[in-house]
């Protein structure tokens, strides 16, 4: 069983900035992508960002230049630097993983979500 548990949400003003960490406890042999989706109300759930085991990033448009995907390995846990928010950037923040727990089998597991409201 893996659990990833999320941590950093909140309230925030316009132009502020906000760190989230998500991290995967549990057994499994390696993590591979790790990532951030949202959603906001009545909406779908959108990709934010992606990390691979390697470093390798992707971005969605709306927040290249302004959003910072990281990880540590040694950790099992993914970060999301976020900085210049704005309101459209309020939504549920969720953390996504592509676990192996053995040898041939890999799933994907989601953290239960932070909300992030950027308001004045």
């Amino acid at each position: 069983q893996v659990q990833l548990v999320e941590s950093g949400g909140g309230l925030v003003q316009p132009g502020g900035s906000l760190r989230l960490s998500c991290a995967a406890s549990g057994t499994f042999r390696t993590i591979y992508r790790m990532g951030w989706y949202r959603q906001a109300p009545g909406k779908q759930r959108d990709v934010v960002a992606t990390i691979t085991s390697g470093g390798d990033t992707n971005y969605a448009d709306s927040v290249k230049g302004r959003f910072t995907i990281s990880r540590d390995n040694a950790k099992n846990t993914v970060y999301l630097q976020m900085n210049t928010l704005k309101p459209e950037d309020t939504a549920a923040y969720y953390c996504v993983a592509d676990v192996a727990t053995s040898r041939w089998n890999v799933d994907t597991y989601w953290g239960q979500g932070t909300q992030v409201t950027v308001s004045s």
